[in-house]
């Protein structure tokens, strides 16, 4: 990682705290409310753009690591979120429907840092991610509709027209910015000289849609400073009943130890931009369920750092266990 992307989090926090800075100057939040949506558009183009949709069909030649992965996901994640939300925010229901939107929406990028870093299968970490990225666009309105049309007013044709503005249109320029560099320039640069500058560009604009956000709703979180600190919560405990998902589907299914890193880094890592990016064109009248987005940048990354220690501690028993099992046979 580099030096922007090792200090995520800490960019993350100065945002939040410069946004409510901000937010107390007057004049300050209509300005930065007009400014969320353009800064995320920014960073969802320098997140898409590096992502091979050419290589959806490479992902399933490995079935297992690649079903199960999905199935967590797309099947049990959504389930998992549903009830932790029940078990926390029943009496917060903007927040709960936050904490749907993060936990339905897997990764589409940081999952291959974390994975290379405990020396986990990359290749076939980034063979699934455009699976992920295709079935989060289709299902994320069906889950929204089937958990939360419940707890909030929710209008279909403007939650369809801010999947569309925001995950269409980005992905599509994406993809063709991609092709015509990828043409021009070769995929050689492309993935040596291009590639590397969007991790910051990304990172930073996340940051400032961040910041934008609290300087616009500053009184809002000041009157409610516990209701993001509620969110904490259940997000940890994703994260550990994940994990504990992840190491028992590996020893079941027998995956070798760089196989269980992949799977674990798909299984837990959340797209948190792309679902608050969504959060904020969808509700427009409901601004704590983007805010309460935002504890998801705040945490993922610290915790995949200590998850990627985690697998690296346990690599030589994982190991000698499969050897142990094979021979077995």
């Amino acid at each position: 990682m580099d030096l922007v992307e090792k200090y995520q989090s800490a960019l993350v926090f100065a945002a939040v705290a410069l946004g409510l800075a901000a937010g107390q100057v007057d004049g300050v939040a209509p300005v930065a409310d007009r400014l969320i949506v353009p800064f995320l558009m920014v960073m969802l183009f320098a997140a898409f753009v590096g992502i091979p949709l050419s290589r959806l069909r490479e992902a399933f030649g490995n079935r297992r690591v690649v079903g199960s992965s999905l199935l967590v996901n797309f099947v049990w994640s959504p389930l998992l979120a549903v009830g932790l939300g029940a078990l926390f925010l029943r009496t917060q229901p903007a927040l709960w429907i936050g904490l749907v939107m993060l936990l339905v929406t897997p990764c589409t990028d940081w999952y291959l840092v974390f994975t290379d870093v405990a020396d986990g299968d990359v290749p076939l970490a980034a063979s699934v991610l455009p699976y992920n990225l295709v079935l989060q666009l289709v299902l994320l309105p069906v889950y929204l509709y089937a958990f939360a049309g419940t707890l909030v007013d929710l209008p279909l044709a403007l939650l369809a027209e801010s999947v569309l503005l925001v995950l269409v249109g980005p992905l599509s320029v994406g993809a063709a910015a991609r092709w015509a560099l990828t043409r021009t320039k070769g995929t050689a640069w492309f993935r040596e000289r291009f590639l590397p500058r969007l991790s910051p560009i990304q990172i930073g604009f996340l940051a400032l849609a961040i910041g934008a956000m609290f300087a616009s709703q500053g009184d809002a979180i000041v009157e409610n400073p516990r209701l993001l600190a509620l969110m904490a919560i259940p997000v940890a405990l994703f994260y550990a009943v994940n994990l504990v998902v992840g190491l028992l589907a590996g020893r079941l299914l027998s995956f070798s130890y760089a196989e269980m890193v992949c799977f674990n880094n798909t299984i837990l890592s959340r797209n948190s931009p792309t679902a608050l990016a969504i959060a904020v064109v969808a509700f427009p009248n409901d601004p704590l369920i983007p805010l309460a987005l935002v504890i998801g940048p705040l945490l993922e990354l610290p915790l995949l750092g200590v998850i990627a220690q985690a697998h690296l501690a346990v690599r030589e028993r994982w190991t000698a266990r499969l050897d142990a099992s094979s021979n077995g046979r």
